[in-house]
């Protein structure tokens, strides 16, 4: 281990336990037929042991100096390592085949961009597992009345399926964060519940009434042009939280479902 390469503004925390790596593995199920995509491949110690299973590998990493040690380990020769900002990586100019499987040790306070990420570009990706806070997949999977339901879970849900896969203690990396994180299953939904065209305007929609969440919809969504005759199937004087996925998609306007 070479932890000196750990930078703060990356939040980089390395996962160091073996335990917990060997049940990574035992989780994502690796398969000699796959192409996986690793964010953030830290030191390898991931990237080792799933390479080996698998057909393809490519690693997004941000930082300049673990590519270059990354691309000096030889047991990783066959990994295409790439040196950018996932965020600005285009699934389709990967070189590896699509579609592909997403594993990530990704930075907490990234984890609501790269999710947004991955619904853009969902149609290239089978199945992703991703380490994030704990407290964010409970939103995740948060049920509809709940304290911590909310915009991310209304968004993401349209979209995903989700699934906690399992918990984990702050012991297992190195710099120790303060929070307990989970080992989460994304996989895209068959049939997404809104269709890309109302993407932009559900995520407006969404964002408008939990912006305000204590307050009615009828006041938060003030402004916001809503189906003709709306309150026949949804009482405007709830508050967001209170709504399921299928409610915000009924206060959507999408011509012809009215």
């Amino acid at each position: 281990m070479i932890h000196h390469f750990l930078k703060k503004k990356w939040g980089q925390n390395f996962l160091v336990d073996p335990n917990l790596l060997r049940r990574i593995i035992r989780t994502i199920r690796p398969r000699p037929g796959d192409r996986v995509l690793e964010i953030g491949p830290g030191e390898g110690v991931l990237t080792e042991r799933l390479l080996p299973h698998v057909s393809q590998m490519a690693a997004i990493e941000i930082d300049p100096r673990l590519i270059e040690h990354l691309k000096r380990r030889e047991l990783l020769r066959e990994c295409h390592f790439i040196h950018g900002d996932v965020l600005l990586l285009e699934l389709d100019s990967l070189p590896v085949d699509l579609p592909v499987r997403v594993v990530g040790n990704i930075p907490y306070n990234i984890t609501s961009p790269i999710l947004f990420w991955l619904i853009q570009q969902r149609r290239l990706w089978t199945d992703a597992y991703l380490m994030v806070q704990k407290e964010v997949a409970e939103r995740l999977v948060a049920g509809v009345g709940t304290k911590v339901y909310g915009r991310i879970t209304v968004m993401v849900s349209a979209f995903l399926e989700v699934s906690i896969c399992f918990t984990i203690p702050p012991e297992v990396f190195v710099p120790r964060p303060k929070v307990e994180s989970a080992f989460i299953r994304l996989k895209p939904r068959t049939q997404p519940l809104v269709e890309d065209e109302y993407f932009d305007r559900f995520e407006r929609l969404v964002g408008a009434a939990f912006s305000q969440r204590r307050k009615m919809l009828r006041n938060s969504l003030r402004g916001f042009q809503l189906p003709e005759n709306i309150e026949e199937k949804i009482d405007l004087s709830r508050r967001p939280e209170t709504l399921s996925v299928e409610d915000f998609i009924t206060l959507l306007k999408i011509p012809g479902k009215m």
